[in-house]
């Protein structure tokens, strides 16, 4: 039974429906106090004003864009705050900028590493047995980056 909007209020349910977010994830944001909790109907259903959806809106947007949790309650916190320099945001934004670069230069390297297995196999082995393709050889030797290696397969 969905219970309709009043006052302005509405049920977990149609929160989530309208921001796109889950409801066991609006659940967990309100475990951790990245939202705040709920109002409670009698019945013991939750209900969200406009402000809630307006946080929820704005929390999905940073995850979206692949925010962790802690950076995303740290932006939270800026939206709210008179006292604080716009520059914390950007150096967050920047933080996660910097990461999701130094993560597309892995993804390159990947990239250039798988292309070389397929070209291999297609020079060397294509349409022989599956046991002696080159990419089995290529695999066991190749070293993949990740954040404790920082080089990559060549």
């Amino acid at each position: 039974m969905k219970i309709s909007e009043h006052d302005g209020q509405v049920t977990i349910g149609v929160l989530a429906e309208r921001t796109g977010v889950n409801v066991p994830t609006i659940r967990y944001y309100e475990e951790i106090g990245l939202i705040p909790p709920a109002r409670r109907r009698p019945s013991g259903h939750r209900v969200y004003d406009t402000a809630a959806h307006e946080l929820l809106t704005f929390i999905r947007s940073c995850r979206d864009f692949g925010f962790s949790v802690e950076q995303v309650r740290a932006l939270v916190s800026l939206t709210t705050s008179t006292e604080r320099d716009c520059v914390e945001a950007r150096d967050i934004a920047q933080r996660h900028l910097d990461e999701v670069r130094n993560k597309l230069t892995e993804l390159r390297a990947l990239e250039r590493s798988l292309s070389r297995f397929v070209t291999s196999c297609n020079t060397e082995c294509a349409g022989g047995p599956a046991a002696r393709c080159t990419i089995f050889k290529d695999l066991g030797r190749a070293v993949v980056a990740t954040s404790a290696s920082p080089s990559c397969c060549g």
